[in-house]
Formats: structure tokens, C-alpha cells, sequence
């Protein structure tokens, strides 16, 4: 199904800086910024490892959720509830000063396949075609996928693989499954997984049987792994076990449970939600306290696969992407960046996450081992909400000079993360 003249496009801007042929969306291609150039104070507002720093690439620019970026350096960011963004930096300091947007409606999920881009738009996945160099696309607009469930966790969250399989999240529309249909819970057959399609084929629709794996509560990180093409997904644990619990769980243990996840995702798999969730305490899945759990009970999870890594409970993962670079140092090469969030649901306790963190390589897999890459962009360690945290990371990229790109859509930052050396 191909719909035409629906992209919106709004225009594109010099911000800072003049290259009249990018203002028109014209083909010249700016350099990739140098790693030598000079960093901002503090990196933005955010500390990083020894020999690493940041600029901040875009400043005030809404809400951008996921981020790709061109082999010619072009940035795209959908923006929730505005479009997708498209940003490039034209003088090689590291920062945007040409600015352009299309379509009307944004989402979260965003993924860059040659000269296509694809895009979340809630109820559908369009497929914009972008020429070389050109900042914004043609003004023609393919739907990929129609008729995807909408409310609950909104996410669409998008991966293709090198064989054309497009793998679309879509999250539950429950914390538990609440309702009459939770034992056998409902809502697996629509929500709550990963949903496959074909990336070439154009209207297709939204069926129970294009289902992938399932029993994954909201998967907002989707990635393919650089040698093995297998799929990895994060996952956002389940809420209020304290405050539904307080027999079975103290305020410290409803902050750390259940942990978020890292999957590796096979056809077939399940991973166990809502009868299950992973605990902290005896690291296993175990069973759910509204499906008889007790914290050590298995029961039905014996069956359910396991994360392969995992990750202090409500700190919500939404950003996933391998490091295929090699600017960084070799330890980083095909090991996983994961964005956190930060989440409203450790409370009593200090809120937490808000922050990247770095998973090594594990031969062709991932550790089960994590370490903090970019933190304190919270501003505050002791913040007991939310909307006190001054920063929120949400989406990551890679760009081809190896340079990591982190979005953040509370407050509408987007930084570019180099390595200067020791």
C-alpha cells in the first residue's frame, strides 16, 4: 500500500551555521566530525569513563526517542508526538547546524536500512526512501505493517535483520494482565512480544500469526547482533510488588525487583510474562505472586527462557545498539550499549537509572556482566521522582566514525560521545 504526499515535510534550517545546498536538502556531504574536536564542559551533563567525552550534538528539540544516523553523517530522530528529525553537522564541530523535519506523527522506533528509513507511527510502520546526502526524503510514504494494537505500552520499537526480517515489539496494555482473561492471560495473542514481517513487502497486516516470541512485557531496545544476526531485546520488568506485596517484599526489594532485562530472542521463545518475573534474590525467574509465587516458587517458569543479562529493577531500558565502531577501544567492539530511562516505581526509595550502561562481548554473545558507561545525568542521586531527573536517555547510535549518539526526551538533548585516549 503506497500512500502519497503524507510525509509533512516542514522544512529544513540553518541553526548556527550556512551551507545554502543542505538548506535546500541538497546532496553535499559534510565530513564526520574529528575525534580531536573540543568536548563541552562536563560533557554535557553527564560523566563518562576515562578518555571518553561528549558534545552536545542538538539541544531543545523535543522528544527524540530513537536515533540513526547516515553513512553521510545525517541524524534522525523520531520525536514522540512530532515527526522525525533530521539533523546533520555541516562544519565538523560535533554539532548540528542544519536542521529539517517530515511527517506527521511520531513514535519511538526508528531503523536506517540502506537508503530506507523505517519508522513507528503508533498503529502502523512506514518506510521513508532517503537519496544520498540529502537531508529530507521523498515526498512518497510506504506502509510496511497496518492495524497494530494501540494504547498500553505504546513503543514500536523496529530491528531488520540482514535477510529482510522486520522485527516490531509490541508491549502489553497491562502491568500483570489485569482483567478476566489473566489465567490463561488474554492478551498474548496481541501484545506483549515481538511481532515478524517481511521489511520488502508493502501493506501488510497485523495478525496473532506473524507472532515471533512472546511473554515479553514491553521490549523498547530491539538490535541485531553484528556476527551472529540473532536478535536481542530489552525488556521493562513488571510494577508494584511492594506496594501490592508488602508481606513478601520491603520497600528495598520492590525497588530492586523484578530486574530489567536483556534477551536474546529465538522464534517460538517465551519469556514468561505475567506468570513470571526475574528475581533479584535467588537470580531465576520465579513465579508471580497473583499467579501463587512466593519468591522461590518456579512452578511454570522452569519452561520460560531466561534473560541473558540483567539489570537493577525500574531503571527501564529503551535503547539498544551494538558497538560496530573502532574508535572506541577494542573492548567495547560488539559488546551493547543499553539506554536506561529511569522509572517512577522504586519509590519509597530514591528513584535510579538514568544512565547507558555497557554489556562486553561474550564471544558472539553478550556477558552476563554490565558496567556503567554514562551517568549522573539524572543531577541528582537522591531524586524521588521522575520528572526531577534532568535528563532521561532513551535512544542510541552508532555513527560511521564509531562515535556514540544518545538521545534524551525529556528534555530534548541529543549527544555525540567520542574517545579522545588515555
Amino acid at each position: 500500500m503506497r500512500l502519497r504526499v503524507i510525509i509533512g515535510i516542514l522544512g529544513v534550517v540553518a541553526c548556527g551555521g550556512s551551507d545554502s545546498s543542505a538548506k535546500n536538502g541538497g546532496s553535499t556531504t559534510p565530513t564526520n566530525p574529528s575525534t580531536d574536536l573540543a568536548c563541552d564542559a562536563g560533557n554535557g551533563g553527564m560523566t563518562l569513563p576515562a578518555g571518553f567525552c561528549a558534545t552536545i550534538f542538538a539541544d531543545g528539540v523535543g522528544s527524540p526517542r530513537h536515533i540513526v544516523v547516515t553513512p553521510e553523517a545525517i541524524v534522525y530522530t523520531v520525536v514522540s508526538g512530532g515527526g522525525i528529525l533530521a539533523l546533520r553537522d555541516t562544519n565538523s564541530d560535533g554539532r548540528s547546524d542544519v536542521r529539517g523535519s517530515f511527517a506527521r506523527q511520531g513514535g519511538t522506533g526508528l531503523f536506517l536500512r540502506g537508503n530506507d528509513l523505517y519508522a513507528d507511527h503508533g498503529s502502523y510502520i512506514a518506510r521513508y526512501h532517503l537519496s544520498p546526502g540529502t537531508l529530507l526524503p521523498a515526498t512518497q510514504v510506504d506502509t510496511i505493517v497496518r492495524g497494530l494494537p494501540t494504547g498500553g505500552h505504546s513503543s514500536r520499537s523496529i530491528a531488520i535483520d540482514a535477510s529482510g526480517n522486520l522485527f516490531v515489539g509490541v508491549g502489553s496494555s497491562s502491568n500483570i494482565c489485569e482483567g478476566s482473561q489473566r489465567d490463561p492471560c488474554g492478551e498474548l495473542t496481541t501484545r506483549a512480544g515481538v511481532w515478524r514481517f517481511n521489511a520488502n513487502t508493502t501493506g501488510q497486516t497485523f495478525a496473532p500469526s506473524t507472532r515471533f516470541a512472546t511473554g515479553i512485557r514491553n521490549a523498547v531496545g530491539l538490535a541485531i547482533h553484528p556476527i551472529t544476526g540473532l536478535l536481542y531485546v530489552t525488556q521493562h520488568g513488571r510494577d508494584n510488588l511492594y506496594q501490592s506485596y508488602p508481606a513478601l517484599f520491603t520497600s528495598t526489594d520492590g525497588a530492586e525487583n523484578p530486574a530489567e532485562e536483556l534477551l536474546q530472542v529465538n522464534q517460538g521463545d517465551d519469556f514468561g510474562w505475567p506468570y513470571c518475573y526475574y528475581d533479584q534474590r535467588v537470580a531465576k525467574l520465579v513465579l508471580g505472586p497473583e499467579y501463587g509465587g512466593n519468591r522461590s516458587t518456579v512452578g511454570r517458569c522452569s519452561t520460560a527462557n531466561a534473560p541473558v543479562t540483567a539489570f537493577p529493577g525500574h531503571w527501564a531500558p529503551n535503547g539498544l545498539v551494538f558497538y560496530t565502531g573502532t574508535s572506541f577501544p577494542e573492548r567495547y567492539r560488539n559488546g551493547a550499549f543499553v539506554a536506561f530511562h529511569g522509572s517512577w516505581n522504586r519509590s519509597p526509595q530514591p528513584q535510579a537509572g538514568y544512565l547507558v550502561a555497557f554489556v562486553p562481548a561474550n564471544g558472539n554473545s553478550l556477558s552476563s556482566a554490565y558496567e556503567l558507561f554514562a551517568t549522573n545525568l539524572a543531577g541528582s542521586s537522591t531524586i524521588t521522582s521522575d520528572n526531577q531527573a534532568a535528563h532521561r536517555p532513551t535512544g542510541l547510535a552508532v555513527d560511521a566514525a564509531g562515535a556514540l549518539y544518545i538521545t534524551d526526551d525529556a528534555h530534548g538533548r541529543i549527544w555525540r560521545v567520542v574517545y579522545r585516549g588515555p
